[in-house]
């Protein structure tokens, strides 16, 4: 079967439906009840099936990933999925007769279909879709993008069956089948007319939004509705909660109408009759009705603390290790392994795995496992069982402060961080609350900062609370009659986006200075939503400089290359010119001039990307040292069955100029430039200063972009008129 990612087992229990990581869909008959196929069409079967237990049969294969979102129809006539399409983010939904193998396409494949299910009585094919294009305008920038695009989509199978969303017919609503005047109901045999199947298709009027989870239940379809929330998280209004929940929704066929059943819960199941969901919202599990609110009645809720779970630790290692194996065998993006002998390297290393002792253990031996592989993103991460509960572990508070420890024990504030208001997560606890540099630090919570220890031992656990800090005016912590002030702050548990905006922004000073305000500095620390944030919050400001700096220097990698390279290869063909305004660029946000990269060994997987672009588009000299190396993508994490996670390279990229060199190698930068430790430690910014010289020497020989003089334009006044005569 190859491994198996998704198997359901049809209604009548006859055949069980398999998708398989190779693009499979494989159907395997049980023996159960009647048998699978009948007799008179076996021997037409492509793959010269029976209908023995066991049988395995070739449906169908996708050549563009594995299909997914299996599901039978009530009578286990019907089979649909998702079936992948052209470049990955397309999918369309198919479904099939096992009986004979026919294949019947239900849309088309220009939009991304996915999840079908059929309605309980048979009528209907629901699915949902993001076919959706009502553009939403970007605040900063006036690009347009697309957040609202999925709706549930519902297809009649036979024409003759009526539309529920359509207008009642002398008063009577066409119900969505559950009329008994309509006929058919829960148990009558689905019937699906082929022709002109796509053009059945009918939204749900319900607004456009994310959704999830769709489900057939008694009487109509459950499914998740997500708030539409930002890649950060700071969407909300507590940014230490960026966890947008779903709302589970009931939408009642008959009725034609969409009911909220319970808002901001994590996960459901449905009973085997379509009439109960189990639901779990946060750590408690209860039984609901599947078509209307619970109330005290109607709820049940499960006492999750009598499940006993016993486990073997060695046992499972053992399972752990040999299903790794499989997962990493039939993943890796290259089908023999690169001429690794895969299960030599698995024989090699077996006999350890029952010399492990602990998560830790088992997680190292799986690190030296996947280096074997030679490849980058192979990855594990341990299961840390030892750690206890996450709401045990409390992060000791941080304040954003660079603290000085002076000459009589006291602990005085060095530097106050200045915080990034357009970054919640960078915010400076102190900054406003009219403490100076100079302070010190006496009391926290009231009791005395240790002359040796400091303030941290007083800041452990208070990481996300509320802390009173007493300080005293410089030169006055030892009097008795000081004047103190005491503030109360909420101390930081990650000071590290805090910190980095300082970095930038000193970076940026740097770059001022040495080009004499000609050059704008980005720097891009990530190819995800972090990094496209970064990007674009001063992007306007430093593009409208002569030069640019784009720095990629220690970026962690991501997925957003293409959408940076897109915004820096923009050109200027021309100005917008506006009476009382500066002139403004068309293209607008283009580089006026000169783009230069910076970037070093820790460039990594998609920083290894977009400095391959810069050099093969031309987009400007890159400066620094050759970047990580890394460009055998993963896609994905897999968790195995005790907790550890493992990554598998899946997506190898390929170059004209680099074929597969950028992987283990790297990209070669124009200009070598190494910062040293001695530079690090004296403070001297060896490679931006390279960047910049390098900048202003281009933008010596290839000048800036430059509105036009007015004073030059065409004279287009008319000559006065003669005088009356």
């Amino acid at each position: 079967l190859g491994r198996v990612l998704q198997l359901v087992a049809s209604p009548d229990g006859t055949t069980l439906a398999v998708a398989s990581h190779d693009g499979r869909l494989l159907l395997v008959s049980t023996g159960e009840g009647e048998e699978a196929v009948p007799t008179d069409v076996d021997d037409d079967l492509p793959d010269g099936t029976g209908t023995q237990p066991g049988t395995v049969r070739e449906l169908i294969r996708s050549v563009n990933g594995p299909v997914r979102d299996l599901a039978f129809s009530p009578d286990s006539a019907w089979l649909a999925w998702s079936h992948p399409g052209i470049g990955r983010s397309l999918r369309m939904i198919r479904i099939a007769r096992p009986a004979d193998g026919t294949v019947v396409d239900v849309t088309n494949g220009r939009f991304e279909d996915e999840q079908p299910v059929f309605t309980r009585d048979g009528r209907y094919l629901a699915f949902l879709s993001w076919r959706g294009f009502d553009p939403v305008y970007d605040v900063h920038t006036g690009d347009l993008s697309f957040p609202l695009g999925c709706r549930p989509y519902l297809v009649p199978l036979n024409s003759a069956t009526p539309s529920p969303f359509a207008l009642p017919v002398e008063g009577r609503p066409a119900s969505g089948g559950l009329d008994p005047v309509g006929g058919g109901g829960e148990g009558a045999p689905v019937v699906v007319e082929a022709e002109g199947l796509p053009n059945r298709v009918t939204p749900f009027p319900v607004p456009a939004s994310k959704y999830s989870s769709l489900a057939p239940v008694r009487g109509g379809l459950v499914w998740l509705r997500w708030p539409i929330s930002g890649a950060l998280g700071e969407t909300f209004a507590n940014p230490a909660d960026p966890s947008p929940r779903p709302t589970l929704e009931f939408y009642d066929l008959a009725k034609s109408r969409r009911s909220e059943l319970l808002r901001h819960m994590d996960w459901y199941a449905v009973s085997g009759d379509g009439s109960r969901l189990v639901v779990y919202d946060d750590g408690d599990l209860a039984v609901v009705p599947a078509y209307e609110r619970g109330d005290d009645d109607s709820t049940v809720l499960l006492d999750m603390r009598r499940i006993l779970h016993e486990v073997d630790p060695a046992a499972e290692w053992r399972q752990a290790y040999a299903e790794a194996g499989r997962i990493i065998r039939d993943y890796f993006w290259s089908p023999d392994m690169c001429g690794i002998d895969w299960d030599a390297v698995l024989e090699q290393y077996r006999p350890l795995v029952e010399r492990v002792a602990s998560p830790e253990e088992f997680a190292d031996l799986m690190r030296e496992l996947l280096g074997e592989l030679g490849t980058s993103h192979a990855y594990c991460t341990a299961a840390r069982r030892s750690e206890g509960p996450p709401h045990y572990q409390r992060p000791i508070g941080l304040l954003g402060v660079n603290f000085r420890r002076e000459k009589d024990g006291s602990w005085a504030v060095g530097r106050i961080l200045p915080g990034e208001s357009s970054d919640s997560k960078a915010r400076s606890p102190l900054a406003g609350a009219g403490v100076r540099e100079g302070a010190v630090l006496t009391h926290v919570d009231g009791r005395a900062v240790d002359p040796v220890a400091g303030p941290s031992p007083l800041l452990a656990g208070a990481g996300g609370t509320t802390v009173e800090l007493t300080f005293a005016p410089p030169g006055e912590a030892s009097r008795a009659d000081g004047h103190a002030r005491r503030v109360a702050v909420a101390p930081l548990i990650d000071e590290r986006p805090l910190r980095y905006q300082d970095w930038v922004a000193k970076r940026r000073a740097v770059v001022r200075e040495l080009s004499d305000g000609r050059c704008g500095y980005l720097h891009i620390p990530d190819m995800g939503g972090s990094g496209w944030a970064q990007f674009n919050r001063d992007l306007r400001l430093e593009v409208a400089r002569p030069a640019l700096i784009v720095d990629v220097r220690g970026n962690a990698g991501g997925h957003i290359s293409e959408l940076v390279v897109e915004k820096l290869t923009r050109t200027i063909l021309g100005w917008d010119l506006t009476r009382n305004a500066e002139p403004v660029s068309y293209a607008g946000n283009a580089p006026r001039g000169p783009v230069v990269a910076l970037a070093d060994e820790a460039t990594a997987s998609d920083g290894d990307m977009i400095t391959a672009a810069f050099r093969l588009l031309g987009l400007g000299p890159v400066v620094g040292t050759r970047t990580w190396g890394g460009v055998v993508g993963m896609t994905g994490r897999h968790r195995l069955i005790d907790g550890t996670v493992i990554t598998v390279p899946m997506n190898a990229a390929w170059f004209d100029a680099y074929g597969w060199s950028v992987e283990n190698e790297g990209v070669a930068p124009d200009i070598d430039a190494l910062r040293t430790p001695v530079d690090w430690a004296e403070g001297r910014s060896l490679q931006l200063a390279v960047a910049v010289r390098t900048a202003l020497d281009l933008l010596e020989r290839h000048p800036a972009a430059s509105p036009p003089d007015l004073s030059g334009r065409p004279d287009r006044s008319r000559p006065p008129l003669p005088p009356r005569s």
